[in-house]
């Protein structure tokens, strides 16, 4: 009975987590939904180990506060596949961006890294490329549990956002036409004046 209940009452803290897209094409992942403007809004639960959950660990929690993980990345990049590998089997939750336009570029550099990937951010240390054991040095040094005391997480590559930013040398597509009709905005107030 007491085992039961504490089923129940994990699932019960079980926690809605959004991924979505904002208008620079940046990829986020929140606890609170997204504001109106995001796409591709997608709705899940959180994994065991995520934040939020009743049975995160107080070192966990600890680590993530005083240094948040955060992976930049590029799509086909196999140095990004084994660090984000390695971020998944040690069950570190981490935010990846993927560096796919020159303001992430930036981001990157203002971040401390160059302008290749991976570059792995935990808290103010920064490495630029992959290196195995300089990731798990960074790791340990920040307080997070070593391999194999979080469960592994499966965090996937971000997707490319739908639509990309159009290149700076092409025009920008003309916009749409404003609505016409008798529902169109506004028309109420022209039928009135009528």
């Amino acid at each position: 009975m007491i085992a039961a209940l504490g089923v129940l009452t994990n699932a019960a803290w079980a926690q809605q987590l959004y991924r979505w897209t904002d208008e620079k094409g940046r990829v986020h992942i929140t606890d609170t939904p997204p504001p109106p403007g995001a796409k591709g809004v997608q709705k899940s639960r959180a994994p065991s180990g995520t934040p939020g959950e009743a049975g995160e660990s107080y070192a966990l929690q600890t680590a993530r506060k005083n240094a948040p993980v955060t992976l930049y990345s590029q799509p086909d990049c196999d140095a990004c596949d084994r660090a984000r590998k390695l971020l998944n089997a040690r069950g570190v939750p981490f935010k990846e961006v993927s560096v796919l336009t020159e303001k992430h570029v930036e981001e990157m550099k203002q971040a401390g890294g160059g302008n290749t990937v991976p570059v792995l951010l935990v808290g103010a240390s920064v490495q630029q490329g992959y290196e195995e054991s300089t990731y798990h040095s960074m790791l340990d040094a920040a307080g997070y549990p070593k391999t194999g005391v979080l469960p592994p997480r499966a965090q996937a590559e971000p997707k490319p956002p739908a639509a990309a930013e159009a290149p700076k040398d092409k025009p920008a597509a003309e916009p749409e036409p404003a609505p016409s009709g008798p529902y169109a905005p506004g028309a109420g107030r022209q039928r009135q004046k009528k």
